[in-house]
């Protein structure tokens, strides 16, 4: 199975200088850098929890850029085993997709 970073993949990004993780849909990605739409992974289970709230706002995920200079990795969120991806578990507790749901932001 071939399997690459293509926009639209939902990717974990590792970046340093400060250390940070994020987690969101690929825009995409050159030498000058990557560009994405998504959250800080410490805010992982706060963001599903405003997605989740009926009276709460529709929110979507920033569009952001990072200079190829900061990006230590850039990972598929995939499952591992018995544990699932991140977006696995989005889509098991939100019932819907990342994708579809970023879609709704279009």
């Amino acid at each position: 199975m071939s399997v690459s970073l293509e926009p639209n993949s939902i990717v974990i990004v590792s970046l340093h200088t400060p250390k940070e993780k994020l987690w969101g849909a690929l825009v995409s990605m050159n030498g000058s850098g990557i560009t994405m739409r998504g959250i800080d992974l410490n805010s992982f289970d706060d963001f599903i929890r405003q997605v989740m709230d009926p009276e709460g706002e529709r929110i979507g995920l920033p569009t952001l850029f990072f200079p190829m200079q900061r990006v230590e990795r850039v990972a598929l969120d995939e499952p591992h085993g018995s544990i699932p991806s991140l977006s696995g578990r989005f889509e098991q507790r939100v019932g819907r997709s990342l994708r579809d749901y970023l879609a709704l932001f279009v």
